[in-house]
Formats: structure tokens, C-alpha cells, sequence
């Protein structure tokens, strides 16, 4: 029997290993929620309104968790998937040049923000959205007061998108030299939901529903916003303008919702803003349009560490 070359057998492992990496990391982003979560599941803690102001031992609890999904991918591309830097694997570096990276952190901002204010108009039109009285001489200070939040936060929302648009999204995308896109968002999309599954238990994201109601629309709603997140990670080469959106999306996109509704009103995330089928109709038009368009494709020869290279066009139009 002949023996295969001994140079052949890290290219015949490179396979096994790929498909391995994606596994472990999803297991040690779960067990991460899941332990962080531990101490308001075993208290019995449930979110029973969408003004409800968040306690100090919740926003602990969440702050530990959103750091998982990074820890998972830093360790599987140091031990599970070893190869090059850290910082060029999950795509954690300024896009370039410096003018062009501005531009992309603005994109990150203004997106999700032009996509609530469409939910909130559909909202309104179809009258599921309580609008109130608008004060504008305030809402410069309310919009001041956001920034600064999102900033602050960022640390946050790093720990989140280096795991899923800097290390498994790339990683599903290049299975089969590249092909199946359509899977890679899925699967992506449905793990990025399903990763929330301690928070939906409790009424993190729609308080007052049951899980059955509220899993399926966590699906939906990150399914529907995740080609938005990778097309910012993708124009840019770069996980920081997919940080900037994921932020805007969870804190200030939560906060117009509150801002601009009657201060007397019940608000019901399933019918308002992003978490809502008018946010639905909203970011599904523009994942859409941003299919139809090409710019949800990655490079052809995109090298296997899962950096994005910078400077060269990533997709049509981009």
C-alpha cells in the first residue's frame, strides 16, 4: 500500500478542521450565554414590560454574555483553527484608507437608523405604532445622549460581532470554496438568534410573550437584519461598521421607539421598531435590494483566515 507524503496530511486534516471550528465555537458561545444568564434564570426573573428599566444584576448578566461569542472565536482561531494573527482573522482593524473607514462607521450609524424610522412610519400608517407628540426642541440633547451610549457600549457589542460577523459567518460562507451563500446567512442568522434563547425564556425582547411566539420572531427579526450587518462587514473588510449598526439597533433603534410613542401607551416590540414585523417588511426590503444588487456576495478569492482584504472591491458596488 503506498503511503501519502507527509506534506499532504495537514491539507487533508484543513477540512475536518474547518468544519470543527464553526461547531466548537457555537457550543462555547452557548455555554457562555447559558452560564451568564444562570443567575436571573435561577432568581426567576422575567421582563414583564418594554419600559421596564433594566436592573443592575441584568445588565451585569448581559454584559458577561455579549463577551462569549468573542471568546469563542479568539479560542477557536488561536487552538481549533491556528493561523496568522487574531486581529486579521476576525477582521478587527480599520477599514482603509482613513477617509474610507469615516464613511463606513457612518454607514453603520445611519442605516440602522434610517430602517427604524421606516418601521416606525409603517408602524404608524397601518396604526400598530403609537406615535405621540414630537418635541423637537429636545430630541438634538435625546440623539446627543444616545451617541455617547453607543460609544460606551461598543466594548459590548465587539464581544458579539467578532464572533458572528468577524469568525462564523466568513467560516459558513467559505465552506465549498465559497458557495452556498444562502446557507451561510441562514444558519447564521437562526444561530445568532437561538444564541438568545436565555434572554427570550425571561421576556428579554418581547415581554409578556410566550417563547413559542417569541423564539420564531427572533428568528425572523435576525435573520432579516444579519445581510444588513455582513454588508456593512463586507463593504468594509472591517467588523467595526457591523458593530456600530449592531449597537444603534439594540440600544438607540430601542430608544426612538419609546422616544417618539405616546408616553401613556402600551409598546409591544412584535409591532414596533426592528423587533417588529414592521421592521421585518422594513430590513427585508433592503436585504432584498441588496441581493438583487450583488452586494451580499464575498470575494471570489477571499484567503481562508476569514479577513475580508482591504482596499480591493468586495461585491458590486460596494
Amino acid at each position: 500500500m503506498t503511503n501519502l507524503p507527509a506534506t499532504n496530511l495537514p491539507a487533508a486534516r484543513e477540512p475536518v478542521r474547518r468544519r470543527r471550528g464553526p461547531v466548537v465555537y457555537l457550543v462555547i458561545a452557548n455555554l457562555g450565554m447559558w452560564i451568564a444568564m444562570s443567575p436571573l434564570l435561577l432568581s426567576g426573573f422575567r421582563r414583564g414590560s418594554a419600559r421596564e428599566e433594566t436592573s443592575t444584576l441584568a445588565e451585569v448578566c448581559i454584559a458577561a454574555a455579549m463577551f462569549a461569542p468573542a471568546l469563542a472565536a479568539i479560542f477557536v482561531t488561536r487552538l481549533v483553527e491556528p493561523g496568522g494573527r487574531v486581529r486579521d482573522a476576525l477582521a478587527l482593524q480599520w477599514p482603509r484608507p482613513w477617509g474610507r473607514g469615516v464613511r463606513a462607521c457612518l454607514m453603520g450609524l445611519a442605516v440602522p437608523a434610517g430602517l427604524t424610522a421606516a418601521a416606525l412610519v409603517i408602524g404608524t400608517a397601518a396604526g400598530a405604532y403609537p406615535l405621540g407628540e414630537l418635541h423637537w426642541g429636545t430630541l438634538g440633547g435625546w440623539a446627543g445622549g444616545m451617541l455617547v451610549q453607543i460609544v460606551v457600549s461598543l466594548p459590548l457589542f465587539f464581544g458579539e460581532e467578532l464572533g458572528w460577523q468577524g469568525y462564523l459567518f466568513p467560516r459558513l460562507a467559505r465552506v465549498g470554496g465559497g458557495t452556498h451563500l444562502l446557507r451561510a446567512y441562514l444558519l447564521t442568522g437562526c444561530a445568532f438568534a437561538l444564541w438568545h434563547l436565555p434572554t427570550l425564556l425571561m421576556g428579554g425582547q418581547y415581554p409578556g410573550r410566550p417563547w413559542y411566539v417569541s423564539v420564531p420572531a427572533m428568528l425572523v427579526s435576525c435573520t432579516l437584519i444579519l445581510p444588513v450587518f455582513t454588508w456593512l462587514r463586507l463593504r468594509s473588510g472591517s467588523v467595526l461598521p457591523a458593530v456600530l449598526a449592531h449597537a444603534f439597533v439594540s440600544s438607540a433603534s430601542v430608544g426612538m421607539v419609546r422616544e417618539f410613542a405616546d408616553p401613556t401607551a402600551t409598546l409591544d416590540p412584535l409591532h414596533m421598531g426592528l423587533t417588529g414585523w414592521p421592521g421585518w417588511i422594513a430590513s427585508g426590503a433592503l436585504g432584498t435590494f441588496l441581493a438583487l444588487t450583488g452586494r451580499l456576495r464575498t470575494p471570489p478569492h477571499a484567503p481562508t483566515s476569514g479577513s475580508v482584504p482591504t482596499g480591493q472591491p468586495v461585491a458590486k458596488g460596494a
